[in-house]
């Protein structure tokens, strides 16, 4: 199917409403105190609910680091995740993930489109993390196409991902992106493990930014990661922007807060990765000790409200 012809069917099918869906589809597994846990598409690994982003450690001392890391291993977090991007996160966390490693599911990232700097960022990135694997690589923050076709080309970063996992240096192979056309390209290139992408009510009801993706991720049964689900939308005009690591306007309220990530985990999602604010993370995790999808009064009044907001993504078929 030519790529233009895919989107716009993709884009009508998420105009249908098709989700919130059921979670049959994801095996969940549920322990008193902690978060719940639950299948990674067709990995069959277990993560956690909740997710610790790299940026959660970005310019903390080593003790505040250790501090948080083992708050969210004390709460079941398995799943950390990180990229040479986020300033001095990696070296944050390899110490203060160390004593917890052979316990916990590790992912990083690369932005680099070509093999040489995909492999050198890797070799770089297992160094400061202090580990021999990543349990997950991913490409990085796709967004233009040129960067897809880059990807895929000789000497492209797709040739250094395959090398790296015939030789046991990654386990599972996955991308994030930031653009409806750019993830539904990648996913019509290669069979990937999973996909990191923008879920939010907002995005979703207003700008019809997410549905499209989700339906194909689902239907290959890649493991689905979660960002953005804490947003409300950019920054208003004039805001104070006084939330640190906070580049878009996150919700702040737990009530709202706790919506927002139960919208996201309403969805065959297996992961939510809250925002790099050391704050919001910790109130993340206080918010969900026990997770119940949304019921359908619930759905209607989040759809309401989300319709009328100002959606950090969108996307027109």
């Amino acid at each position: 199917m030519k790529r233009k012809t895919f989107l716009k069917k993709a884009g009508a099918l998420g105009m249908l409403g098709i989700f919130p869906a059921g979670l049959s589809a994801i095996s969940r597994e549920k322990t008193p105190g902690l978060l719940e846990k639950r299948t990674l598409g067709r990995t069959g690994l277990k993560l956690s609910i909740i997710g610790f982003g790299g940026i959660v450690v970005r310019y903390a001392t080593p003790d505040q680091a250790s501090k948080r890391v083992r708050e969210a291993i004390d709460r079941g977090v398995n799943y950390f995740d990180v990229a040479p991007t986020y300033g001095d996160a990696e070296e944050m966390l390899g110490p203060a993930l160390h004593p917890y490693r052979k316990d916990v599911i590790l992912g990083n990232k690369t932005n680099r489109r070509d093999k040489s700097g995909a492999r050198r960022e890797l070799e770089e990135s297992l160094e400061k993390l202090k580990t021999d694997y990543f349990d997950l690589y991913q490409l990085h923050a796709v967004t233009r196409m040129e960067d897809v076709d880059q990807i895929f080309a000789a000497g492209g970063a797709m040739e250094t991902f395959l090398e790296a996992k015939d030789e046991g240096l990654i386990k599972y192979i996955g991308f994030s992106a930031h653009s409806v056309e750019a993830a539904m390209s990648l996913m019509e290139r290669f069979d990937f493990d999973t996909i990191m992408f923008p879920f939010s009510a907002s995005s979703w009801y207003a700008g019809n930014f997410g549905p499209q993706v989700m339906q194909h991720a689902h239907e290959k049964n890649m493991g689905i990661f979660a960002l953005k689900a804490m947003a409300k939308g950019p920054w208003p005009e004039g805001a104070a922007r006084d939330i640190p690591k906070a580049w878009y306007e996150p919700m702040t309220d737990p009530d709202e807060a706790r919506l927002g990530l139960r919208f996201a985990l309403s969805h065959p999602i297996t992961v939510v990765l809250p925002p790099g604010n050391e704050d919001l993370f910790s109130m993340s995790l206080n918010i969900l000790p026990e997770f119940e999808p949304l019921d359908d009064e619930e759905v209607k009044k989040i759809k309401e409200e989300a319709s009328r907001q100002n959606p950090l993504f969108s996307y027109q078929a």
